[in-house]
């Protein structure tokens, strides 16, 4: 009968201890709903204390106090100004025209909305956290990329180029079209708009001032290369030559252009010696050739195919840049005023089919390739030899002048083709000189090439023609 009585009151007491501790709970969980709702009540305009937006304390501030806050430091920010630069270009942005500043909208809903949840444990758990540890917001900004890349239209039209694919055909062992590659640029704008972001934070932390930002460039490759475009192992340029020759006659001009057509696209093979002469092939009317003014048993005369040598002249000087070895090379007899409007003299090369010649050798390896270029309105020309470096470099001494010499007096000739009482400059005084010049080329720091130029110049009377024609 005892050991029921104790049974009884152990279970009495378990019941009793079961439900004090659900009532409890209620109770406690009631209590807590009731803060929980009277805090949010509280603070249903505010912000929960403890929160701050970076290290700006927001807590307890309403809407329009956050709105204020932030509203000033923008102003601050849109103070600084941004100078946008290429190589050439530049472009000044304000902060304030980019729309650079904190987004006080974003922010001033996220920490209104901390602890008004709908979660009751879990709005208690940020409130409490909150009040004893501190919410730190990370700050939000705003940042216009399309008024940048607005602002940056015209400095994007001048670096914007599209990439060029190489062309390379060849007809009857010379190149009949040709196009080297280069590759394409544009504004990089996912790089620039990076780098943006990643200044904005930091403008508070200083004094308004303007910010030096050098675009990024994205290269672009073409889809084929110079050297895809090829299997004779021609890369790049490897040497240029120019000249210009102003005040030349119609018919010289013409012979330039047709000489330099009969050069533009010859192929040298590795090894192979190239000869100025046989690849331009017969000088006369034949050929299409003018008469321009020569010289012929010291006199200046209307010969075919003057002007060629303003061809042979300028190649020479590409395959000097180039560092190749010249085989054959032989000076004017006097200085002609055509050589030297943008070199000093000695540096030309004469040629006359076919006894006289310009000649050099391709030593390079792989196959290399003139292109020519005769600038009929601007009167220049200009010659590249395409071909793959190997490494050579190439020195070029100036010009060493001695025994200069007056030039004779003023020669008058008659013209029967001009009107009695016109006078025609066709040649200009020349003293004579001796020109000594030295080529040095070298290869992984040894000499492989080593030349010495000299050029020796009689003394050239100016030449007028004295029209003798009657009407």
């Amino acid at each position: 009968m005892a050991r029921i009585v104790k049974k009884d009151t152990v279970n009495y007491f378990l019941k009793s201890f079961y439900w004090f501790a659900v009532g409890f709970l209620l109770s406690g969980a009631f209590l807590s709903s009731l803060v929980m709702f009277y805090f949010q009540y509280q603070y249903r305009n505010r912000v929960i204390p403890g929160v701050f937006i970076g290290n700006t304390y927001v807590g307890e501030k309403t809407k329009d106090q956050i709105q204020k806050l932030f509203t000033e430091k923008n102003n601050l920010i849109s103070q600084n100004s941004f100078s946008f630069k290429t190589d050439d270009q530049v472009a000044t942005v304000s902060a304030k025209e980019l729309g650079i500043g904190y987004d006080t909208n974003l922010m001033v809903d996220q920490s209104l909305s901390l602890g008004k949840g709908r979660d009751l444990l879990s709005d208690a758990y940020i409130i409490l956290s909150t009040y004893l540890n501190g919410t730190f917001l990370r700050p939000s900004y705003t940042y216009n990329e399309d008024v940048l890349k607005s602002k940056l239209s015209k400095i994007e039209k001048n670096v914007q180029k599209d990439p060029v694919n190489a062309e390379f055909n060849v007809e009857n062992n010379k190149v009949v079209a040709f196009k080297q590659s280069s590759n394409g640029q544009l504004l990089d704008y996912e790089s620039l708009n990076k780098t943006m972001r990643n200044i904005v934070p930091n403008l508070l932390a200083q004094k308004p001032s303007l910010h030096a930002v050098n675009l990024p460039i994205k290269i672009i490759k073409p889809d084929t290369t110079t050297e895809e475009a090829n299997s004779l192992g021609i890369v790049e340029p490897i040497g240029v030559g120019t000249s210009t020759f102003y005040h030349s006659i119609p018919g010289r001009v013409h012979n330039v252009a047709l000489a330099t057509s009969k050069i533009n696209g010859a192929l040298v093979a590795p090894g192979e010696e190239f000869s100025f002469d046989k690849t331009l092939g017969d000088v006369s009317a034949y050929t299409g050739y003018a008469q321009a003014y020569v010289i012929s048993g010291g006199k200046t005369v209307l010969g075919d195919g003057g002007g060629v040598c303003q061809v042979s002249t300028t190649l020479f000087r590409a395959v000097l840049n180039a560092g190749l070895p010249i085989t054959e090379r032989h000076a004017h007899a006097y200085r002609v005023g055509y050589y030297e409007q943008d070199a000093p003299p000695g540096l030309d090369a004469t040629t006359y089919v076919p006894t006289v010649d310009f000649k050099f050798k391709n030593d390079t390896g792989h196959y290399i390739f003139i292109q020519a270029l005769a600038d009929t309105d601007n009167l220049s020309l200009t010659f590249t030899i395409y071909g793959k470096s190997d490494g050579r470099k190439v020195s070029i001494s100036q010009p060493v002048i001695s025994d200069t010499s007056p030039a004779p007096p003023d020669v008058y000739q008659d013209d029967p083709t001009l009107p009695v009482g016109t006078i025609k400059q066709v040649d200009f005084a020349a003293p004579g000189a001796k020109s000594v010049f030295t080529r040095t080329v070298t290869r992984d720091g040894k000499q492989i090439i080593k030349d010495t130029f000299v050029s020796i110049y009689k003394p050239w009377q100016a030449v007028f023609l004295r029209g003798t024609k009657t009407i």
